[in-house]
């Protein structure tokens, strides 16, 4: 059977998509809350994992071994990394890696986890598709785009260390959870998506621009994801 595990990291990824379930149980895990029950007549388990990849990964770990999901989905936000790219418009995963592993000195491509045997993990194209479709239809007033998405344990606010992710992984956003989430997924052989709205740019302006649009890029994010899940 079909059930959804939806994580956030910050409550106000999925604070909109918890008032709309309906909610069947709360089970507490590793100081987090599962909120299982439906929600577009769909079932669901929703979680705030936390900031940060460990956080993330755990959080991951969990819906698979206590909730057995059929698939994951990762919502929030993140800063940007094309300059076509703007504030409020949606990335959705075609991968994911870590841009702040380094193992090059054991002859690992940089952003490479040893002994896993890829640089990224891809997301699925099922649901990739979804994602894509569903977000022209209901959030027509932003641009959709498919990419990678790029993940670290830092909020990139300075313009060299974003040159640097770019010129290395040519990646189309950066945040703090994604790769952790689809590390974990591909080892349990669960298929996933990440979409992520974006808040800033990732440069100098960011400590400014992510309080003033974080929440209408998370409502863009929530809308997204409500409307998918009849989908997959």
């Amino acid at each position: 059977m079909k059930k959804i595990g939806i994580i956030g990291a910050m409550e106000l990824e999925v604070e909109e998509l918890k008032a709309k379930m309906e909610l069947r149980s709360t089970i507490e895990k590793a100081s987090m809350e599962f909120m299982e029950g439906t929600l577009n007549h769909t079932e669901v388990v929703i979680v705030r994992s936390g900031i940060g990849k460990v956080n993330a990964a755990l959080c991951t770990q969990i819906l698979c071994d206590v909730f057995q999901v059929s698939h994951i989905i990762n919502t929030g936000v993140a800063g940007a990394l094309k300059n076509e790219i703007d504030i409020g418009d949606i990335v959705i995963s075609t991968d994911a890696l870590h841009h702040d592993v380094d193992v090059r000195v054991f002859g690992y491509p940089l952003g490479e986890v040893p002994q896993i045997g890829r640089l990224s993990f891809p997301a699925d194209e099922h649901l990739i598709e979804i994602a894509s479709s569903t977000c022209r239809k209901v959030n027509p007033d932003i641009q959709v785009y498919e990419g990678r998405i790029v993940s670290g344990d830092q909020f990139i606010s300075e313009k060299q260390i974003k040159e640097n992710i770019i010129n290395r992984f040519q990646g189309f956003c950066v945040e703090m959870e994604g790769a952790s989430i689809a590390h974990a997924a591909f080892l349990n052989h669960v298929p996933f998506v990440i979409i992520r709205a974006i808040s800033d740019k990732a440069d100098d302006s960011a400590e400014m621009d992510y309080p003033t649009f974080e929440k209408a890029a998370a409502a863009h994010s929530a809308a997204l994801v409500e409307h998918m899940l009849p989908l997959i």
